[in-house]
Formats: structure tokens, C-alpha cells, sequence
């Protein structure tokens, strides 16, 4: 598995903190028909999703491994 989506999801997390920090300065405060602040959370839940899903997913994959690990263990012994 690729650490890939997670990685994109830490990056995403961080341009939404950057639009924050931009449109809490004044710097930034509309981008084409949407205000900073709808595409800020937008982009940041989309981040913290693909970091959770990735995280979840190598857990279960973790768990699959540690259970056929235990049932090899089983019909040897």
C-alpha cells in the first residue's frame, strides 16, 4: 500500500490552514463565487477524510494480518 492519499490528505489539510491564515489577514477573501472561508473547510474535510480512511484501512489490513498470523500458528502447533 501507498502512502500516497495520505500524504495528499496532509497536504490538503495544510492549503486549508493557509486559506485561513489569508482570509483571517484580509489577504484573501473570495475565490471565483466562494467565500474563503466554505473552501477552506471544504478542502480540509476532504483532507482529514483520506488521512482517517488511510489510517483506518492499514489498521484493518494490520488486524487481517495478525489474525491469519494466528491461525497459522493454530494448525501448526
Amino acid at each position: 500500500m501507498s502512502r500516497k492519499p495520505r500524504l495528499f490528505g496532509y497536504a490538503l489539510m495544510l492549503a486549508a490552514a493557509l486559506l485561513a491564515v489569508a482570509m483571517r489577514r484580509g489577504v484573501l477573501t473570495e475565490i471565483g463565487p466562494f467565500p474563503v472561508a466554505a473552501v477552506a473547510l471544504l478542502v480540509g474535510m476532504v483532507g482529514v477524510m483520506l488521512v482517517f480512511t488511510d489510517l483506518m484501512v492499514r489498521g484493518l489490513y494490520a488486524q487481517v494480518g495478525a489474525a491469519k498470523r494466528g491461525e497459522g500458528e493454530d494448525k501448526g502447533g
